[in-house]
């Protein structure tokens, strides 16, 4: 019976067959195959629905036109760091007790993980050189599958509605989408106060509002390609706040973006860009 619960808590995370295992770190392959394809499933429905409704290649927003969009692609490249690392920032200013500038804690899990020690300092420069370089472009390769999906199919389709509602609701569409991983653990694991139900409706919050951001990429370029980038860097970056943490924050509240806390800049940004993004309107394609 025992094991019978944690096969339903875990999903078969836990049971997988490790791909790594360190005294401090374990990495199954049901972690890493299963987040891989569920990030492909929109491409897959975008693809099957555009074949059984006849739509075909019509409008399938992956023009590329640098020299018209470059400020779209440079702000997918460059703001999702900013805005992370400032809501990485926010939280530890507002909870400084789990803030830790020698990253000690940190320093020991590298250890476990290689066996030595390994600065950390060095680690996360390296992590944060990658996350600015080339980082975004590498995690594209899969942020694409989602991005075909929501911005490139679901948020035109939504765009009669009203542009504001349309954001919104793919926004909230993006974060449902992801409540069965974060019931097997990810993001917020299993322990946070609430849990099981607060963690998948904060998640909300956050799709919500790097959603608008990647709509707002998507719509003013005629293009999924500067939110595919942009995506990509939100996962180079989105960890790197970890590194600093003492003790066991809250992961609702932060320091990663996912928290409540942690991501109020791409919440401000995106009250913003609500606000001043005209009721209606559809996107205009670079195909």
């Amino acid at each position: 019976m025992g094991d019978c619960r944690r096969h339903r808590r875990d999903g078969g995370l836990v049971d997988s067959p490790p791909v790594v295992s360190t005294p401090g770190f374990s990495l199954t392959v049901a972690a890493v195959l299963l987040p891989t394809a569920y990030m492909f499933g929109p491409a897959v429905a975008n693809a099957v629905t555009r074949w059984l409704t006849d739509e075909g290649r019509a409008a399938l927003m992956l023009g590329f036109d640098l020299r018209r969009s470059l400020r779209y692609y440079l702000l997918g490249w460059l703001a999702p760091a900013v805005l992370t690392l400032l809501g990485a920032a926010v939280f530890f200013a507002a909870f400084p007790r789990y803030f830790d500038p020698s990253m000690a804690a940190f320093a020991d899990r590298l250890a476990g993980q290689a066996g030595q020690r390994v600065d950390p300092a060095l680690v996360v420069a390296v992590q944060l050189v990658a996350a600015l370089t080339l980082g975004p472009v590498i995690n594209a390769l899969f942020a694409f599958g989602e991005e075909f999906g929501w911005r490139g199919y679901l948020l035109p389709k939504l765009l009669p509605l009203g542009a504001r509602r349309a954001v919104v609701a793919h926004g909230l569409v993006w974060g449902v989408w992801h409540w069965p991983l974060i019931a097997m653990g990810y993001e917020y694991g299993f322990g946070y106060p609430g849990a099981p139900w607060a963690g998948p409706l904060v998640f909300l919050v956050f799709t919500v509002s790097v959603g608008t951001v990647l709509a707002w990429l998507t719509v003013g370029s005629g293009s999924v390609w500067p939110a595919t980038l942009a995506h990509g860097a939100v996962n180079a970056v989105a960890g790197i706040g970890v590194a600093f943490v003492h003790g066991s924050p809250n992961p609702l509240l932060g320091p990663l973006p996912i928290g409540l806390v942690g991501g109020l800049p791409w919440l401000a940004v995106a009250v913003v860009l609500l606000w001043r993004w005209p009721t209606t309107g559809a996107v205009t394609t670079q195909d």
